[in-house]
């Protein structure tokens, strides 16, 4: 919430000059400090970015790095050991003061060569991605008078509360080529893999597309739009998953750990941003008001927010059960929130999530006299334990992973069922591995840590299929609900898995709230 979407394209036919030729001569950064990440609930990479001298990534693993330096996507990293997906490392490295971001990530391969010893290789490979072709008959799109910046923009909608919600988008002046680029970008959790445009179309066009979310495609029923129907029967074109060559970065070699630092290197390190917004400003919101997030230039923007969920997102909790001793009237009033951050932390295009939440943090503390501190309480948590595992032993030199999507082989269950609209697919994977993965990829059903009690030492390869949280809702539950095929996660980790995902009450840590006022001093 904390960023309007963005939607950018990067040429597949670039990527393969991306990697840069073998025996190149690259930049290197002054100094760096390179160590293991603390332990932490959030397991998504921070950082990337280089402002005033300073490059900085936080919780990353080795293929987050390397999918930094090298701009390409996870997939097209193959090879190397099998813990390039797990590990994760915090890099703060100098550079000089008008270092520019395309620089910053060839510094960023030097650091990986010297200090993980890190040897990669460019190839081609046939990938699982989508061929953007053209179907029988004339395609419905009208060819551009020219003029103005190609793209694509949003439009906004208005609907009634029981209409069906779309993505409405007008392009102009756009051709094929960059289309295929730019619709993998907005429908990207249909299209996981690249689009690479097939139609034989030249010339620029000017169209509008409507789709719904995936999220929404089961919920709308006969309403619901595809993308690729969407494309099929608005633009008379077709998106179908393909079989193509495609640049990849094979991994020959990396040292599990770096290299020690320089004596001294933390109090050299340019300073890390400020802690604080420079100015904010909070009011009201008014009664009618939609809650709203932007960043734009440094300006943050903030609209409709309760305090309890302006603290949620300070603090980075998923869920109630998470905060401790918060008065009842923490939900009731909604409260607008403009602030000045300095535009190097609040650029829209890369915006530093963990300092944006710590300046909130502070921005709360200050105005609304916020006291906190953690602490472990009991409350209802995951556990994960065993039952009769299906699942296949994996093979060990593989590399440990999960991620959102199919695997190796391109096929796609949610095509064919939209209800089971998460797929999460994982390979070499231990349980203890499993339960740290488990909070950023099942959003709405785990709030906090899992616990790993199944007693299983071996590694797995598996695939979870199962229905989003709101798919539940008409899932039979109620007196009036009809069934609609969801299938909620711990049943389908039962199910696919032969392992249990039960609720236990356990003692976990939450933010307990000490003190709070429900309204802030004067701007």
């Amino acid at each position: 919430m904390m960023r309007e979407m963005a939607w950018m394209g990067l040429s597949i036919l670039m990527a393969g000059a991306a990697f840069g030729q073998a025996g190149e001569a690259v930049p290197a950064f002054e100094l760096a400090d390179v160590h293991g990440s603390p332990k932490s609930s959030n397991l998504n990479m921070r950082g990337g970015v280089i402002r005033s001298g300073r490059f900085e990534v936080r919780n990353a693993t080795m293929l987050d790095l390397i999918v930094t330096a090298y701009g390409l996507e996870n997939s097209r990293v193959l090879g190397g050991p099998n813990w390039l997906d797990v590990d994760r490392f915090d890099v703060i490295a100098k550079a000089p003061a008008d270092t520019k971001q395309d620089a910053a990530k060839l510094m960023l391969r030097s650091l990986l060569a010297e200090r993980f010893q890190l040897v990669v290789k460019n190839d081609t490979k046939p990938m699982p991605g989508f061929a953007l072709t053209a179907a029988k008959g004339k395609p419905k799109l009208k060819e551009s008078a020219g003029g103005g910046s190609p793209g694509c923009e949003g439009v906004p909608q208005q609907t009634a509360p029981d209409a069906p919600n779309y993505n409405v988008v007008q392009c102009r002046n756009m051709t094929m080529e960059r289309f295929a680029l730019e619709v993998r970008d907005m429908a990207n959790a249909y299209l996981p893999n690249a689009v690479v445009d097939q139609t034989g179309l030249k010339g620029a066009y000017d169209f509008e597309v409507k789709w719904s979310s995936r999220g929404l495609l089961a919920r709308q029923g006969a309403d619901g739009i595809s993308i690729f129907d969407a494309v099929d029967k608005q633009l008379g074109l077709k998106l179908e998953a393909k079989s193509m060559p495609m640049p990849v970065l094979r991994v020959e070699g990396a040292n599990q750990k770096p290299t020690e630092n320089e004596p001294g290197v933390i109090t050299k390190l340019p300073p890390p941003p400020p802690a604080e917004f420079e100015v904010a400003d909070i009011k009201p919101s008014k009664p009618d008001s939609q809650q709203r997030g932007q960043i734009q230039n440094g300006r943050v923007n903030l609209g409709g927010l309760s305090l309890k969920t302006m603290i949620q997102l300070a603090w980075d909790l998923n869920g109630d059960e998470m905060m401790a001793d918060a008065p009842k009237w923490l939900d009731d009033g909604r409260w607008d929130v403009v602030a000045k951050a300095p535009i190097e932390v609040a650029n829209q295009d890369a915006a530093d999530e963990d300092a944006l939440r710590v300046m909130l943090q502070h921005l709360l503390e200050d105005r609304f006299r916020l006291k906190t501190h953690q602490e472990e309480r009991p409350i209802n948590a995951y556990v994960l334990s065993a039952g009769k595992p299906k699942m296949p032993k994996a093979d060990a030199s593989n590399r440990t992973n999960c991620h959102d999507g199919p695997g190796a082989d391109g096929k796609d269950p949610r095509t064919a069922n939209p209800v089971l609209n998460r797929l999460i697919t994982c390979q070499n994977m231990t349980m203890a591995q499993f339960v740290l993965e488990l909070p950023r990829f099942a959003n709405g059903y785990v709030h906090s840590a899992v616990m790993d009690q199944t007693g299983l030492d071996g590694a797995y390869d598996f695939t979870i299929n199962f229905s989003g949280v709101g798919l539940l809702q008409g899932a039979g539950v109620g007196p009036n609900a009809e069934p609609n095929g969801a299938v909620s996660l711990p049943d389908a980790i039962s199910k696919q898995m032969g392992v249990k995902l039960e609720m236990v009450k356990r003692p976990v840590q939450v933010l307990v709230i000490d003190h709070v006022e429900d309204k802030p001093t004067e701007n």
